[in-house]
């Protein structure tokens, strides 16, 4: 029995989206309005983890939709690990304040930095294993995507284990270097792929021939 993906995306959705609003409610206004100019300044650490994670929660919601364009069938180990993937998505909110804490605060930055880095590194990881579980076989694809497509969208994910992992390791010598090796690494991931570019317009120009 096959069972119809478009549920797991609405349900992930959901909590994509209840995560990422959480971030915002971490973000305290200032109590002294007296000198707000100033007590909102103070604040950029919460600014600057709230960017970052938001940005790597975009991230992992457009994957996970890129993802499941191209998977057919559900089975229960699809639905278990994209299960841990959102229990580990509903654990940013709290590493992001964690982050946000020990920069203001110029204490425990390795730890804070190392701790948001591994919860995105697990979520790179589950990507890595439902994608490979996938399309061994190609038992779990749709018809839409050929072998040089999944492989392009598997170095995508293979790309943001090692990078992200990098910038972890990194962070925790380093914590300024660890944050900017992952800020490089959001700019760079919203990039397209050439490989999925060029089979789109294939597929564009063989319907146009049709």
């Amino acid at each position: 029995m096959e069972r119809d993906p478009a549920r797991v995306v609405a349900f992930s959705d959901a909590v994509i989206a209840i995560a990422i609003t959480l971030l915002v409610l971490e973000i305290h206004p200032p109590h002294d309005t007296r000198h707000l100019l100033h007590g909102l300044a103070t604040l950029w650490p919460s600014y600057l983890a709230y960017a970052v994670t938001f940005m790597l929660i975009g991230q992992v919601w457009a994957n996970h939709h890129i993802m499941f364009d191209h998977i057919r069938s559900a089975d229960r180990v699809v639905l278990f690990l994209n299960t841990v993937l959102l229990m580990d998505v509903a654990f940013l909110p709290f590493a992001a304040s964690v982050l946000a804490e020990a920069l203001r605060d110029g204490h425990g930055q390795r730890i804070a930095v190392v701790l948001h880095g591994i919860t995105f590194e697990l979520a790179a990881l589950l990507f890595n294993v439902i994608w490979w579980y996938a399309r061994h076989d190609r038992r779990l694809l749709t018809t839409t995507i050929d072998a040089a497509g999944a492989t392009a969208i598997g170095r995508r994910f293979q790309l943001a284990l090692v990078w992200l992992g990098t910038g972890t390791l990194l962070g925790a010598l380093l914590p300024v270097v660890g944050m900017a090796v992952i800020g490089a690494f959001i700019l760079y991931y919203w990039l397209p792929i050439a490989g999925e570019i060029a089979k789109v317009r294939r597929r564009r120009g063989g319907a146009d021939q049709t």
